[in-house]
């Protein structure tokens, strides 16, 4: 970003944790490697004295800690590592955005920041949005195409991760039906300043 023979843009995609939760709970097991991946990642990005949640304020499943703590079943072992990485990531976010808001204003008008909820309600006006900052035009078919990928006929939840049209409209609260009050409040806790400055 501070490179001046750079023209370099970022965009920032974030969605409401929650969502994120539940989508990433879904795709359990094959998200297992990835998340203690991210888990080993807070070791590099924390620096030395940052002080750790300890484990019982992690997001774990209901009765995880009851149940023998990690020695538990699979898929509460899954779903620690799941609740742990979330953590992590909304922590990254969370200094990105503090980053952003001190970064000097030449710096900033390099960065753009995303809602997955925004680009879903309103697809048209976020991509030209996102193509005027990027300096780029509005293809006519690649407005067809954010469309149909929002509008489809149908919305999958058991398959979070399938890239085809459906409507992505419902994809945004099914976290509402799907976590239970435990888990939202679990999130909320984890990922909360993040949350907030995101508006959500």
């Amino acid at each position: 970003l501070r490179e001046p023979g750079l023209n370099l843009r970022v965009v920032q995609l974030f969605r409401d944790p929650r969502a994120v939760h539940n989508s990433r709970l879904k795709a359990r097991q094959a998200l297992l490697r990835e998340s203690i991946q991210v888990l080993r990642s807070r070791h590099r990005a924390e620096p030395r004295g940052t002080p750790h949640r300890p484990q019982s304020q992690l997001l774990l499943p209901p009765g995880l800690l009851g149940g023998g703590g990690r020695g538990g079943a699979p898929q509460h072992r899954a779903e620690f590592f799941l609740g742990g990485a979330l953590e992590v990531i909304c922590q990254a976010w969370l200094r990105d955005l503090l980053l952003a808001r001190r970064a000097p204003a030449g710096l900033r008008r390099r960065y753009t920041q995303l809602r997955y909820e925004d680009l879903v309600r309103e697809p048209r006006a976020q991509l030209r949005r996102l193509l005027r900052f990027a300096g780029l035009t509005v293809p006519p078919a690649l407005e067809a195409f954010v469309l149909n990928m929002t509008r489809g006929a149908a919305y999958s939840s058991d398959r979070p991760f399938l890239i085809s049209p459906r409507d992505a409209r419902e994809a945004i609260h099914a976290w509402r039906e799907r976590l239970s009050r435990q888990q939202v409040r679990q999130v909320e806790d984890a990922c909360g300043e993040a949350m907030s400055l995101l508006a959500y």
